[in-house]
């Protein structure tokens, strides 16, 4: 797409929204609704979930996170564990510093993951290092990993346990996708939230005796 081809905004605008519109109805969402029945669970047995990507992938991965643990149930300690591996500066710096920034992922995940989490990676092309690595050290770990990717989908496509590809080439609507499937499936979270309490107080209760 040629930004300059159209002669005034609204030209852009609507074709803009046309690419989008069919990027959507085109897609397949059944991995997506794996990912919706895996958060679920998450949210049942309180296993984590971590966001990572770059740029505005990265700003993506915080804000998703943000939505998964509070708006998702708008209730004090019921939202998801779920974490942005962005959102720390120093740490991030550290161990770009120190150890490369292809491993500033992957090494916070060696310390904060457990087997049975899940990763979800956000990434326009698919093939940037520190996410690849990221994939690689939760299937080291026994994590579960996701990950919503434009363009051919990169290495990260091929390596990941449940690839969300849209394959369009371009970077907004790769990035427009990520916060697409993370507010479906939020919303859908959130539309079980009384029957995620329900199940937790029957389970509490089930452990006294």
């Amino acid at each position: 797409m040629n930004a300059l081809a159209f002669s005034t905004p609204a030209r852009l605008f609507g074709d803009y929204s046309r690419r989008l519109n069919a990027m959507l109805e085109a897609f397949d969402w059944t991995p997506v609704e794996r990912l919706a029945y895996e958060l679920h669970d998450c949210w049942l047995t309180g296993r984590q979930v971590f966001f990572v990507g770059n740029g505005g992938s990265a700003a993506n991965a915080s804000h998703l996170a943000n939505d998964f643990l509070y708006p998702v149930s708008k209730a004090p300690g019921s939202g998801l564990r779920a974490h942005s591996l962005v959102a720390n500066p120093a740490v991030t710096s550290c161990l770009a510093n120190d150890e490369g920034y292809d491993q500033i992922f992957a090494l916070q995940l060696a310390v904060l993951a457990r087997k049975g989490d899940v990763l979800i990676a956000l990434s326009g092309s698919g093939n940037s290092p520190n996410i690849v690595k990221a994939v690689e050290q939760a299937r080291a770990i026994g994590m579960t990993s996701y990950a919503v990717v434009g363009f051919s989908g990169g290495k990260t496509k091929t390596i990941v346990d449940v690839p969300i590809h849209f394959a369009v080439d371009d970077m907004q609507l790769a990035e427009d996708a990520q916060i697409v499937v993370g507010h479906m499936v939020m919303q859908w979270l959130y539309a079980q939230r009384g029957g995620i309490a329900a199940l937790k107080e029957t389970a509490s209760l089930g452990g006294k005796g």
